[in-house]
């Protein structure tokens, strides 16, 4: 048994600390220590530079350790959608997609198989595979668990879900979210440094933060951006996202079963312009649609 499979025996991936043995029953994630996925295939709807023009080689986990009520990838989430794969198929998955010409790995929500990933990668590049390693991450990992991905992640994709603990703990019942969120964007950023491009402007390597803004709540998405560019300034980029779809009707917080208004979403992004903030990602038009959701049908497995 290695280093990395121990660390399912007691799980402290994420910052529920759950303790649980996952060779032997579920994490708060869901998920055991066998792997589950939903896809792998090609995915053009990443930000520019990390889609390119060949599309992201997207690796879909299923599970997570966050659980947001208002999750655009729900049935995946929960657990209620996913395929067992082994790692050694892991490993051909990403050679695969490689071989159709990914620009990158992007491993989606991999957090609670961060050991399995480990090791994985280390086989996949002992083999060939040589594109750039993306981690796309609901950002709630330990410390530890980020710093076994040191050296074989290029470019980290965390969200920066929210600034205020009383919405964190509405939505993803994480009052302390902020706080490890901003602490793992910084590890991330030691890790692998400002961003870097390629000639044909592919991200190489570096971080973009990503922020959905959520209908009804753009004050926090202000006091977010501020604390990011006040703390990281142009050390990162930005995603500032409109593309959040109700898929649910909530009866307690009435304002996520409707789509982001033109109004809130520009009033953001006025905001971000104000404090200067340069290095960002927006997305322009009625983009808030069931098409940014994929098919979760095994594709790629």
């Amino acid at each position: 048994m290695s280093q990395d499979d121990d660390a399912y025996r007691h799980c402290l991936l994420c910052e529920r600390r759950c303790g649980i043995d996952r060779s032997l029953k579920a994490g708060y994630c869901g998920m055991t220590d066998e792997i589950y996925a939903a896809r792998a295939a090609l995915h053009m709807w990443e930000e520019g530079p990390i889609s390119g023009t060949k599309g992201s080689g997207a690796v879909f986990f299923s599970g997570c350790s966050l659980r947001c009520i208002f999750c655009q990838n729900r049935n995946i989430a929960i657990g209620k959608t996913g395929k067992l794969i082994s790692q050694d198929r892991l490993v051909e998955i990403y050679l695969e997609l490689q071989e159709k010409g990914a620009h990158n790995i992007n491993l989606v929500t991999g957090t609670h198989f961060i050991p399995s990933i480990v090791q994985s990668l280390k086989t996949a590049k002992k083999k060939g595979l040589s594109i750039p390693i993306v981690y796309n991450t609901g950002n709630y990992e330990t410390e530890d668990a980020l710093g076994m991905l040191d050296g074989l992640v290029d470019i980290y994709l965390p969200d920066v879900k929210y600034y205020s603990e009383d919405l964190s703990a509405q939505f993803s019942n994480s009052k302390d979210y902020f706080k490890i969120a901003m602490r793992n964007v910084k590890i991330m950023l030691d890790q692998v440094g400002k961003t870097k491009f390629d000639e044909n402007s592919i991200m190489k390597s570096g971080l973009i933060v990503r922020h959905l803004v959520l209908p009804g709540h753009t004050n926090d998405s202000k006091a977010l951006i501020k604390s990011l560019y006040d703390e990281f300034g142009d050390d990162i980029y930005i995603s500032i996202m409109s593309q959040y779809t109700p898929l649910l009707s909530f009866k307690d917080h009435k304002e996520l079963s409707r789509k982001l208004t033109d109004r809130e979403y520009d009033r953001v992004l006025d905001y971000a312009l104000e404090l200067g903030l340069n290095n960002a990602f927006v997305q322009e038009g009625h983009v808030a649609s069931e098409s940014f959701i994929p098919e979760f049908d095994y594709e790629g497995l």
